[in-house]
Formats: structure tokens, C-alpha cells, sequence
């Protein structure tokens, strides 16, 4: 069976708890218990969230990266009890739309992003900041849910 121009076999969303997000999340299970895809979960530890003190305590960044994939899991349950037959986990550090394209999207080898509009933390959830830069510089098709 040849695959539809229009199915993925990789489908990557960014998760962050905003009601973006979580549209994105539910989107992204459809499509890939629709397509038979992969999926992918990503959410990105923003490093300016810390103060100086926290990021140079590594106990500090372990916690918090700790507490990241203990809810990813969570994620990836849901997918799982959806019906989504392959569930990934990636966790990064950084600026969440250039970590994404710069990193997350060459280390899956995914061939959808999937992000919600906007974004839950900091100034830039007012200006769509991060969905605009990932639109621009995606390597790969993206949908944005708004």
C-alpha cells in the first residue's frame, strides 16, 4: 500500500499545558491513530525561566527536568489509551522554537510538527513569538492549532 502524499510516518508535537497545546496534543493523536503514525512529544526546559543561582545548581535543573518527564509520561499514556500504537518522549533544553527546529526535529527524524499557537509561558505568549519562528524556519511541514 502506497502512503498518501498527505500521512506522515513521524508526527512530533510540542507540548507545553497551554489550551494550545493541548488542542495540538489532541490533533496529533488523531492524525497519527488515523495515519498509523509515530508520535512524537516534545516539551523544552527553558533555560531563562531560572535565575542565575538555579542554573548553576545542578540539582536545581535535574529537578526540573525530572518533573518534565514524569509529565511527557503522562502524555504518552493518554496517546497510548487513545490508541496510538508508537509514542516517543524528547526533552530539551533552550529557546523551545529554536531548539525545536535546530535539534528535536533533525534527532526524531519526524517529518509533521504539530504546536499550538501560542505559547503558556513568559511575554512572548502575547505575540505568538515562538509558532512564528517555527513556521519560518520548520524543515519540515508544520500545523499550527489555534
Amino acid at each position: 500500500m502506497t502512503k498518501d502524499k498527505n500521512t506522515f510516518k513521524r508526527v512530533l508535537v510540542g507540548v507545553d499545558d497551554s489550551d494550545d497545546a493541548q488542542l495540538a496534543f489532541r490533533y496529533a493523536m488523531r492524525r497519527c491513530i488515523n495515519d498509523d503514525s509515530t508520535m512524537i512529544i516534545t516539551s523544552i526546559l527553558e533555560n531563562d525561566e531560572m535565575n542565575v543561582y538555579q542554573a548553576l545548581t545542578k540539582d536545581y535543573v535535574h529537578g526540573e527536568r525530572k518533573e518534565l518527564e514524569e509529565h511527557i509520561k503522562e502524555y504518552r499514556q493518554v496517546a497510548l489509551d487513545a490508541g496510538v500504537k508508537q509514542v516517543e518522549m524528547f526533552i530539551a533544553e533552550g529557546d523551545p522554537g529554536e531548539t525545536i527546529v535546530k535539534q528535536v526535529i533533525p534527532d526524531t527524524e519526524a517529518d509533521l510538527l504539530v504546536i499550538g499557537s501560542l505559547s503558556k509561558k513568559g511575554i512572548r505568549k502575547y505575540f505568538g513569538s515562538q509558532a512564528a519562528y517555527m513556521a519560518k524556519h520548520s524543515p519540515i511541514s508544520i500545523m499550527i492549532v489555534r
